[in-house]
């Protein structure tokens, strides 16, 4: 997960040096909020890879320069077949989206759906045994 860290970060400070050359130059507000968007969440991601190998310890073998081919084989983790999850949040952030447009009420309808596909998200196989 170090190496996803550092592609993350690499990302981050990217999306740093342009914003700032760009908000220096560019007089529109879009491509600033863009790019400002862009910085924080490579650097949220970045910042997620970096705290999930401290808590693991470099316990990857893809982590490790010394590391064999053959330590990296067996079960890689759990992998869901399917799930109607997408396609309700998809649902959710379009009716959301077309009440910002429309009416107040749809912004409420689509919150509610949006809502309830993340809890669906996060629950989905809360059961399920990952070791």
């Amino acid at each position: 997960m170090k190496a996803e860290g550092w592609l993350f970060a690499v990302m981050t400070v990217f999306f740093a040096v342009t914003g700032l050359v760009y908000g220096f130059w560019a007089r529109e507000p879009a491509g600033k909020a863009i790019l400002t968007v862009a910085f924080l969440m490579s650097g949220l991601v970045a910042l997620f890879w970096f705290v999930q190998h401290q808590r693991l310890g470099g316990g990857r073998a893809q982590d490790r320069k010394e590391a064999e081919i053959a330590e990296a084989a067996g079960p890689v983790g759990f992998f869901p077949a399917r799930s109607g999850y997408p396609v309700l949040a998809a649902v959710g952030v379009t009716v959301f989206a077309l009440g910002l447009v429309f009416a107040r009420w749809l912004i409420v309808l689509g919150a509610l759906v949006l809502a309830l596909a993340v809890a669906g998200f996060i629950f989905q196989y809360r059961d399920h045994d990952a070791g």
